[in-house]
């Protein structure tokens, strides 16, 4: 937690270093380096101490850091009568709080972990969204200028949070995601777009961190994160955590597991071509599932259906889904050999994407023609990659390259395959309606976008299986309502019949954090101007308008009131 007294910045050659985050530049101090091995070079181990002043940069406002490395310096006797902002951001806040109190999710989060640390779940998950960040070490920042949902909105140390998360309990998580979805809609059909994703891990000593095959690699041991999320009602259902080590394609029949015991039935699996296997085809089928499954048009499984069909419907309009700017049809056709029953296979050509792919196939084609002109008459090892598109010829004494031809052919086949893909249902559909399906997929897809870059995810920073474990949950819940907000901008926009540029998520947060309190010298918060058009607009989506700021701006303050005044009568 941030002291109420600035000190002056302590010197410390070599020591003390600053970090600009957000509009804040933090104090840091180095306690010791550890020597790494396998990277051969100390690494700082770095405690933030303080905030740097915003009226002389040769101070800063400590934190209890501060007093623990700090604490025989000089302080000061003269403190501020409080220490939270007497600026107070509320918009986004409310419009936190009412998805999780319509999700009834407050109630959730208090059954599994108490009054005093359910509120610090609810505040872990509104600093994700709204600062962009998961590092303990930042929350106080961002609780000394929002309200909170902490009794009396106490403000906790990041010694209290890191603390926290090490507290929490296999229990209190499994607990927590099997009651949402207990409380989903079993009863009606639905399709789950399921898709995973890696994280790098700044780590400690955690079970199922593993070197593995990440999408962003760094160097680092990962694991691997997926979600299943319901396209019919817009939410996250459950999550998963397992080895880095582990490939997507052996992780699905644990998943499908886990969505039968949760309870769901009458549902289809939205997935992507890295889940493609006869295994996992024939466990759906066993298990009464339906399936949508993405397969690109260059892959070797489909050449032979799209070439088959190819000029047969591409620019013929009752093939045409304007929607999506495609042309598709549908054929019939088992799935592999020995599989009893019949799959539609939906194929689909696009003019854009085969102007964009074939593009691309010349500019790879280009790039090895020109290496290939570089090395001649050198003794050089050429990858199999140009097999498939040049003849090469080398000097069979010594081995020195000579020249290359392009194979026509095989680049011709490829063109010819450019601007198709396929989608292959096991269920009787149109074409229109299988990309309609698997089109639904793009929300979970901004699902893994948002988590990285806009809760602060891509990576975790924590030293214990139970910290992890815990910060994933935190992560999950953030992302039901951080698609709630999404979904209702988006919902928005099309009653609007228009894009505004503010009706982002990122965009709507930095306009709902303008929504102000502001402490007066009676100690008491007041909302420093009225809502302006361009807020009520965002918050029309949420069915909250100007009144409803206004009021529950006069219960908060309230609650600010009575605890600064506490705060000042103790001082």
């Amino acid at each position: 937690m941030y002291l109420n007294y600035e000190v002056r910045i302590p010197d410390v050659p070599g020591k003390i270093n600053q970090v600009k985050k957000g509009k804040a530049i933090y104090v840091r101090y180095v306690v010791g380096r550890t020597y790494h091995p396998e990277k051969k070079y100390n690494v700082p181990d770095q405690r933030i101490i303080g905030k740097r002043s915003e009226n002389d940069p040769e101070k800063m406002v400590p934190n209890e850091n501060y007093v623990k490395y700090f604490g025989g310096l000089e302080q000061p006797e003269e403190r501020s009568e409080t220490c939270r902002s007497s600026c107070v951001r509320i918009g986004a806040f409310l419009v936190i709080r009412k998805i999780l109190e319509d999700y009834r999710l407050p109630a959730v989060i208090e059954k599994y972990f108490g009054t005093r640390d359910g509120g610090l779940v609810a505040d872990l998950v509104s600093y994700s969204i709204i600062s962009e960040n998961n590092a303990a070490q930042y929350y106080p920042a961002y609780a000394y200028n929002h309200p909170l949902f902490t009794e009396k909105m106490h403000i906790y140390s990041d010694t209290k949070v890191s603390d926290f998360l090490v507290s929490v309990t296999d229990d209190q998580r499994i607990g927590l995601v099997n009651e949402w979805n207990e409380a989903r809609d079993h009863r009606e059909k639905i399709y789950i777009s399921y898709d995973s994703t890696n994280k790098n891990c700044q780590a400690g000593d955690i079970e199922f961190v593993e070197y593995g095959h990440p999408k962003d690699d760094k160097g680092l041991p990962v694991f691997n994160y997926s979600i299943a999320y319901d396209t019919a009602n817009k939410e996250p259902l459950f999550y998963e955590q397992y080895p880095g080590s582990i490939v997507d394609i052996s992780q699905i029949r644990f998943m499908l597991e886990k969505a039968k015991g949760y309870g769901y039935k009458k549902v289809g699996f939205i997935l992507d071509r890295g889940y493609f296997g006869k295994e996992n085809i024939q466990y759906m089928d066993q298990c009464g599932y339906d399936f949508v499954i993405m397969i690109k048009g260059m892959g070797a499984f489909v050449k032979g259906l799209i070439l088959g069909k190819r000029g047969s419907f591409e620019n013929i309009r009752e093939y045409s889904i304007r929607k999506y700017k495609v042309s598709g049809t549908t054929v019939k056709r088992s799935l592999y050999a020995g599989d009893g029953k019949e799959r539609y296979f939906h194929i689909y050509y696009s003019d854009q994407k085969a102007s964009a792919e074939h593009e691309q196939i010349e500019a790879k084609i280009d790039r090895m023609a020109k290496y290939l002109d570089k090395v001649k008459g050198k003794k050089v090892t050429i990858g199999d990659g140009f097999k498939q598109y040049f003849y090469l010829e080398t000097y069979e004494k010594d081995g020195t390259f000579l020249y290359a031809r392009e194979k026509t052919d095989a680049v011709q086949q490829e063109i010819n395959l450019c601007g198709y893909y396929v989608i292959i249902t096991s269920k009787k559909m149109t074409a229109g309606e299988a990309l309609e399906l698997y089109k639904s997929r793009d929300a979970s897809e901004k699902l893994f976008r948002g988590d990285k870059s806009y809760l602060g995810n891509k990576s975790l920073r924590v030293q214990s299986d139970e910290a992890a474990g815990a910060k994933i949950l935190i992560e999950f819940i953030a992302l039901i309502v951080r698609c709630r907000i999404y979904t209702l901008l988006k919902d928005e926009m099309d009653r609007l019949k228009k894009s505004p540029n503010y009706m982002t998520v990122p965009a709507a947060i930095r306009e709902l954090e303008k929504i102000e309190m502001v402490r007066q010298t009676d100690v008491v918060y007041r909302m420093d101007h009225a809502v302006t058009a361009t807020q009520k607009a965002i918050l029309r989506a949420f069915d909250i308008d100007a009144e409803y700021v206004r009021r529950e701006a006069g219960k908060l303050s309230k609650i600010l009131a009575e605890h600064e005044g506490k705060e000042k009568r103790e001082g």
